[in-house]
C-alpha cells in the first residue's frame, strides 16, 4: 500500500485558513471542522496534516513569526541610529502584529504551558539580537547624545510599550471606555506615538 504524500499547496491553503481562523475567533474559539471548510477540505484531511488544533496553532505561529524575526533583526542589527531603529522597531512591530493580534498571546500563553517553548521559536532564522543595538545604546550614552540607560532596560521599555495594548485589550478598551474601532485607531497611532515616548525620555 502506497503511503500518502503531503502536498505543499495543501498544506499552505491549510496554513492561509487558519490564520484567518484564529485571528477572527482566537486558539481557544477555532474548531478544526471550521478550519477545513476554510481550506475546502475534508477534517479527515486536515487531521492527516496536522493531528491537533495545537499543532496547527503551533504551525501557524511559527510561520507568521519567521515573517517578523527577520524584520526586526534587520533593523536592530542595521547602522541607523537608536532613534532610528525606535522608530522603525516600532512602526514594524505594530504594523505586523495588527494584522496578526493572535502572536503576543498566543508566545504568553506557551511560554507559561512550556517554558521551553521559547528555545524552539530561538531555532527560527535570524531571531533578533541586540548585540549591535546594546553597543550603539552605549556609544550614544557615551556621546551624550542619550540619557545614561542600559541597552537591555531601553529594549524592554520598548517592547513592552509595544505588546501590552495588544496582550491586555481586553482589560483597556473598558477601563478607557471605548469600542473596538476606536481602540483599533489608538493602536495604529502607537506605531509614531510609541517612539515619541521613548525617544522623548531618554533624548538629551
Amino acid at each position: 500500500m502506497m503511503k500518502k504524500q503531503k502536498d505543499n499547496k495543501t498544506e499552505e491553503q491549510i496554513l492561509v485558513a487558519a490564520q484567518v481562523i484564529f485571528q477572527a475567533k482566537g486558539m481557544d474559539g477555532a474548531r478544526m471542522q471550521e478550519i477545513a471548510d476554510k481550506a475546502n477540505i475534508n477534517k479527515a484531511m486536515l487531521h492527516y496534516y496536522y493531528r491537533s488544533k495545537q499543532l496547527l496553532f503551533e504551525a501557524v505561529f511559527k510561520k507568521a513569526f519567521s515573517l517578523l524575526a527577520p524584520q526586526l533583526n534587520a533593523i536592530l542589527n542595521d547602522d541607523s541610529s537608536v532613534e532610528e531603529k525606535i522608530r522603525n522597531f516600532t512602526y514594524n512591530y505594530i504594523s505586523f502584529i495588527i494584522k496578526h493580534p493572535y502572536l503576543p498571546n498566543f508566545i504568553i500563553q506557551e511560554l507559561n504551558r512550556k517554558p521551553q517553548f521559547i528555545e524552539e521559536i530561538k531555532n527560527n532564522v535570524a531571531f533578533p539580537n541586540i548585540t549591535k543595538f546594546k553597543q550603539q545604546v552605549e556609544k550614544e550614552v557615551a556621546n551624550q547624545i542619550i540619557k545614561p540607560i542600559a541597552a537591555e532596560q531601553l529594549f524592554i521599555n520598548i517592547m513592552s510599550l509595544n505588546i501590552f495594548p495588544f496582550i491586555a485589550s481586553p482589560l483597556i478598551k473598558p477601563l478607557i471606555n471605548v469600542d473596538n474601532k476606536t481602540y483599533q485607531g489608538l493602536v495604529d497611532a502607537r506605531k509614531k506615538e510609541v517612539a515619541n515616548f521613548i525617544i522623548n525620555a531618554i533624548k538629551k
